[in-house]
C-alpha cells in the first residue's frame, strides 16, 4: 500500500509523517503518537470518546482520515493544559465538579465543552439544556450526567474571567 507524507501541526508541535491513506487521525494520535488521552469508544463516531480540536473546532477522530489533517492544527486533551500542567479552566472544573467516574469518556466531553464555550457563547448563555444537547454526541455510562453539566457550567465561567 502506498503511504502519504502529511505535516501537521499537534499540540503546538509541527510533525511530518508516512502515512497509510487509510489510517484514522484517532490511530495516528493513539498508536503512532501515544497520544492516549483521546480514546477510542466505537471507532464509529457514535460516543465521542476520541473527540480532538482539528483547526479549533471539536471534531471525532476516529472518523477523520489522518491525511485529512494534512496542514491543519490538532489539540487533543494533552494540549489543553499550560506547559507548566496547570490544568485548561474546564478540565479543572470538571476536577473540582467530579464531572467523571470511571473517565473513559472525560477527553472528549472536555474537548466537546470547551468547543461549545468558544463558540456558543459564555456561562450566561449556556442553560443545563443547551449543555446537555451539545454533549448528546459524547457518551457516559458512568454519571447521569449531572455533574458534567455543573462542570462544564463553571468552567465556562472560568473560560470567560480567563478568556480563554
Amino acid at each position: 500500500m502506498s503511504t502519504h507524507k502529511i505535516t501537521l501541526k499537534i499540540n503546538g508541535r509541527t510533525l511530518t509523517r508516512e502515512i497509510a491513506p487509510d489510517r484514522l487521525l484517532s490511530q495516528l494520535l493513539r498508536e503512532d503518537l501515544a497520544l492516549t488521552g483521546t480514546h477510542i469508544g466505537c471507532d464509529t463516531g457514535q460516543c465521542g470518546a476520541c473527540t480532538v480540536h482539528l483547526n479549533g473546532r471539536a471534531v471525532k477522530s476516529c472518523v477523520v482520515l489522518a491525511v485529512q489533517a494534512q496542514g491543519a492544527e490538532v489539540t487533543t486533551i494533552e494540549g489543553l493544559a499550560a506547559a507548566d500542567g496547570t490544568l485548561h479552566p474546564m478540565q479543572a472544573a470538571f476536577k473540582e465538579c467530579h464531572g467523571l467516574q470511571c473517565g473513559f469518556c472525560t477527553p472528549g466531553m472536555v474537548m466537546s465543552a470547551v468547543d461549545l464555550v468558544q463558540h456558543h457563547g459564555g456561562p450566561a448563555s449556556l442553560s443545563e439544556v443547551q449543555v446537555r444537547e451539545a454533549l448528546e454526541g459524547n457518551l457516559c455510562r458512568c454519571t447521569g450526567y449531572q455533574n458534567i453539566v455543573k462542570a462544564v457550567q463553571l468552567g465556562a465561567a472560568a473560560m470567560q474571567e480567563g478568556s480563554q
